[in-house]
């Protein structure tokens, strides 16, 4: 199984936080990756919640990326699991405020089968440049007005 996972402390409410996550459209706001995202189905935020996401790919295409949230717990997790494109890991966001400052642990699991076992490497890499991405979270979040 390839595994990923980053760490980073944001000087803003668990809650916020967690807002700001279960929104989807934010995506685009500190995953540079992200070309489009769209609610497709559900309510925002909400478990079951579907979004449709267009995601920069190898050689300047781009490849489907849509998720649907697996489970929500305000404040506390935000689990997703993607349901369209080549790769289709499982990820999660746990937060944990500590006097206003919240710490939030981003985590992605694959099960890789078939012809992407071999790549089994590059898989892991992009999987770290993802969870790699919570500094500019950091950056988005904490610049915002309180």
């Amino acid at each position: 199984m390839a595994h990923a996972e980053n760490e980073v402390s944001i000087n803003r409410p668990a809650n916020d936080i967690y807002a700001f996550l279960a929104d989807g459209l934010n995506n685009k706001l500190w995953r540079p990756g992200v070309k489009s995202v769209a609610l497709a189905s559900g309510e925002a935020g909400n478990k079951g919640a579907v979004y449709s996401q267009t995601m920069a790919g190898p050689g300047g295409r781009t490849i489907a990326g849509d998720y649907q949230i697996t489970a929500a717990e305000p404040g506390k997790r935000l689990d997703f699991q993607v349901i369209a494109g080549p790769a289709r890991p499982t990820g999660s966001f746990t937060l944990n405020e500590n006097n206003g400052s919240t710490t939030v642990r981003f985590a992605l699991d694959l099960q890789p089968k078939g012809f992407m076992k071999l790549m089994g490497s590059m898989i892991t890499k992009t999987m770290e440049s993802e969870v790699g991405q919570l500094g500019q979270l950091k950056s988005v979040l904490e610049a915002q007005s309180v």
